[in-house]
């Protein structure tokens, strides 16, 4: 498993660096700097991985979903700069690093997240599949990134922060704010391969699932992991609307199992999964 993760790893890494590799003589370098001091700067490529593998499980071409992929990291690390400034989470570190805005300042990390979030689309339409699928990959990533989306449970978790959620209020946030990014990889994946419908709305299904276990775990970091461990600050969530406030760290460890097998449940559509079903495995049992 880990030989194949760390191909899919490197050859995302690699895309990536070419991709801003055309944009170095331009007049706003500093720009790209920021850029790509957060998507270049490590990271487990988890996104970028479940889109090629779902590539993979539906043709046999996993290099075909690598616009998506990069698109997807891309994404991510707009999402992760926004998330660490300090009108957000106002953190210090990620992956072991100073965050954007302590490097390059609140304005430039500001408008780094903002293209990178822009470029992503760019990057999706250059893939080399038809007009049809690459709008559809469209829709679907702008769905899942959006005001429905990741952006709308980040909206959800601003305004959940002086009360005391329900198990409800708290899925609806995490199934946009963490989720909806894990189920575009996947869906996205799938479009690259010319999946079936079917198999579209297994990997869908799974990626609900996977997501909330994944998130469940990332709570459970928070509180039991080290910011050696993590590459960033922990307790950090300790007063937030997060599972372990709800359930309890025991309680919490059983819903990883349990949605972790249901998510694999999900994957009786494709063949040869087995490299999919171990990375779901550690994932949600993760310790960084």
């Amino acid at each position: 498993m880990d030989e194949i993760s760390k191909q899919y790893r490197d050859f995302t890494e690699e895309f990536l660096k070419n991709w801003f590799s055309q944009f170095r003589d331009e007049p706003q370098k500093l720009l790209y700097e920021a850029m790509e001091y957060s998507v270049l700067g490590g990271g487990k490529r988890i996104r970028a991985i479940l889109a090629l593998e779902f590539c993979r499980l539906c043709c046999d071409d996993w290099k075909r979903a690598a616009p998506f992929a990069a698109a997807i990291e891309m994404i991510h690390a707009y999402s992760l700069i926004h998330d660490d400034l300090p009108a957000m989470d106002n953190d210090d570190y990620r992956r072991g690093k100073p965050t954007n805005h302590k490097v390059y300042g609140e304005g430039m990390a500001i408008l780094a997240g903002d293209a990178l979030l822009s470029d992503a689309f760019s990057c999706v339409a250059s893939a080399d599949l038809s007009a049809k699928d690459i709008a559809f990959a469209v829709g679907v990533l702008a769905g899942n990134i959006g005001s429905w989306g990741m952006v709308g449970g980040q909206v959800l978790d601003i305004m959940s922060e002086q009360r005391e959620l329900s198990e409800q209020e708290v899925l609806d946030i995490q199934s946009r704010k963490t989720g909806a990014l894990i189920n575009a990889s996947c869906a996205l994946g799938v479009i690259a391969g010319g999946g079936s419908e079917k198999q579209l709305q297994a990997a869908c299904g799974f990626a609900g699932l996977l997501g909330l276990a994944f998130q469940i775990r990332d709570d459970m970091l928070d509180v039991i992991g080290t910011q050696e461990e993590l590459g960033k600050g922990v307790g950090t969530d300790a007063s937030k609307n997060t599972f372990v406030r709800l359930y309890g760290l025991s309680k919490c460890e059983e819903l990883v199992e349990k949605y972790t097998a249901m998510a694999i449940d999900q994957l009786k559509v494709f063949k040869d999964t087995a490299y999919i079903v171990s990375l779901a495995k550690s994932l949600t049992n993760r310790k960084m």
